[in-house]
């Protein structure tokens, strides 16, 4: 599990032994300045964004850097399943667009770095998919009641009821009718 630090002017992910060979790299530095935003995320594979590049890619255990589509850059991602994930919003000059970590004191990471954000964060053509649980609806396993599409009770789905066209009365009237033909027939 990484453990992140303030260190002078700079914020230093230290991964653990068994992290090292995946992602090639003991540790990661990034400025102070460069943090643009910061959050929780509870269910750890929504961080994931892009493609997997290079590192270990294991079902509930990722660690290494992701390919970002869009000319988003890449992302740096050391998680695992069963806990909260902090994500870290970089400057578009640093390394990477994102940090992706799942740390031994979540909240406690989170308010230490917020508190070294800068008052208004930049607006502009940047990273813009934030997975800030605040802007979705809670799903089942997080004590919500929306379905893992992200849909409150009663929207209809694309394929589920509600999205059909309503059916058409003439097709209606000629099954009914030749339905009550044969029933006759029947011995």
């Amino acid at each position: 599990m990484p453990r992140i630090s303030v260190e002078g002017g700079e914020v230093v992910v230290r991964l653990s032994l068994r992290e090292w060979p995946g992602a090639r790299r003991r540790e990661l530095r990034v400025p102070v300045a460069a943090l643009r935003r910061v959050g929780l995320e509870p269910s750890w594979w929504r961080v994931l964004r892009g493609a997997p590049d290079r590192g270990v890619w294991r079902p509930g255990r990722c660690v290494g850097v992701r390919r970002v589509d869009g000319g988003r850059g890449r992302d740096f991602v050391a998680v695992r399943a069963g806990g909260p994930v902090l994500w870290i919003d970089l400057d578009r000059d640093a390394a990477f667009s994102r940090l992706a970590l799942s740390v031994p004191d979540p909240e406690g990471a989170e308010r230490a770095l917020r508190a070294l954000l800068p008052e208004e964060p930049e607006e502009g053509p940047g990273p813009t998919s934030a997975p800030a649980a605040s802007a979705r609806p809670l799903l089942q396993h997080e004590g919500g009641t929306a379905d893992d599409h992200g849909r409150e009770p009663g929207v209809p789905s694309r394929t589920g009821t509600g999205a059909q066209p309503p059916a058409a009365d003439e097709r209606v009237r000629r099954a009914n009718s030749g339905a009550a033909d044969t029933s006759g027939d029947v011995p």
